[in-house]
């Protein structure tokens, strides 16, 4: 997980034109790397599943592969779940639980997807290791696996999470749905321990995968209530989105230029205004993101090398209630009895 000298001249350029323009940066980024989650070691461990579950990594890398092959859009899927699951509670698979009331069922992850695999991964890793491999373990697994199977990079994965036996709808009405501005995104961030690098990191990717057409008609014809379009939205970029979703409930590539390749292009994009999301579009714009999203733009493996690190970042965000009170589920759709 090394750094190029090139990536490094980027990321302290950035942060120098980032600190210029607000000096409260200096103290809230600074080059990331994955030492700085070892403050997690006391939680998690890396060998965790070494002798309890041996195969666990091998049987969750083979059945998201088996899934991607048959579905190259259930990849991004699993990382927008596994985010979802983080930002609410930490990562404890409270997303996984189906009940009446819990987070599944609100308004922001009725386009969620992935629950069906994650379950029948949970279903084998049972058989071969009862009562053993979390269900929030599993999913920040698949979530890695569908990044490398979309060509993006591997890393080291600490275990140990337990399941948490709590999931409020209510509390999900926190999680980004696209139309926030980045100070409330910046904030939203940073109360889960992350910060303005980590947020445009993790905003790439929307290099892959897609949305429904619903997250984005209010760009297209009635912006604001001006009754026209968003002025940051290229004009043929334009053109395309209105024939492209005339239906809410159509869906359209996060990426328009490279939308099932794990690469810069997103960040490409939104230098030609061609940022799907408003809160994509708005990374560009605003002077604490920019030229973040500049630098990252220019080399894939800065990009990569700072993603891994992020993801780790994510992972590793956890509630103490509920790794205090959690538990091993058997099933990741229901707590144990």
């Amino acid at each position: 997980m090394k750094i190029t000298l090139l990536s490094l001249v980027s990321i302290l350029f950035f942060l120098s034109v980032s600190a210029s323009s607000n000096p409260s940066l200096l103290h809230s980024l600074k080059v990331p790397s994955l030492t700085d989650t070892t403050h997690f070691e006391d939680e998690l461990s890396y060998s965790l599943y070494r002798h309890s579950c041996s195969h666990a990594e091998g049987i969750i890398y083979r059945k998201v592969r088996d899934w991607v092959k048959k579905d190259p859009t259930i990849g991004p899927s699993l990382i927008r779940l596994h985010f979802h699951d983080c930002a609410v509670r930490g990562c404890d698979a409270s997303i996984l639980l189906d009940h009446s009331g819990s987070e599944k069922s609100a308004n922001v992850s009725k386009s969620l997807r992935g629950f069906e695999l994650i379950n029948e991964i949970k279903a084998e890793l049972e058989k071969k290791c009862p009562k053993t491999v979390s269900c929030a373990d599993i999913l920040t697994t698949a979530a890695r696996d569908a990044t490398v199977l979309a060509g993006g990079p591997f890393w080291m994965i600490p275990f140990g999470r337990k399941d948490g036996r709590v999931s409020l709808a209510k509390e999900a009405t926190a999680v980004p749905m696209g139309r926030e501005s980045i100070t409330q995104l910046i904030e939203f961030f940073q109360s889960k321990g992350l910060n303005v690098l980590d947020l445009v990191v993790l905003s790439g990717a929307h290099t892959i995968g897609r949305t429904t057409c619903e997250s984005v008609q209010h760009r297209l014809y009635n912006y604001k209530g001006t009754k026209k379009p968003d002025p940051s939205i290229d004009p043929q970029y334009l053109n395309y989105l209105r024939r492209k979703c005339r239906w809410a409930s159509e869906n359209v590539y996060l990426d328009a230029t490279t939308p099932k390749t794990f690469d810069v292009q997103y960040y490409q994009n939104l230098k030609k205004k061609m940022g799907l999301l408003s809160t994509d579009q708005l990374l560009y714009s605003d002077s604490r993101t920019k030229p973040i999203a500049d630098a990252l733009s220019f080399e894939s493996s800065l990009f990569s090398n700072q993603f891994s690190v992020s993801m780790v970042k994510l992972a590793n965000i956890l509630d103490y209630k509920s790794q205090d009170y959690g538990e091993i589920r058997t099933r990741c759709n229901r707590v144990n009895k």
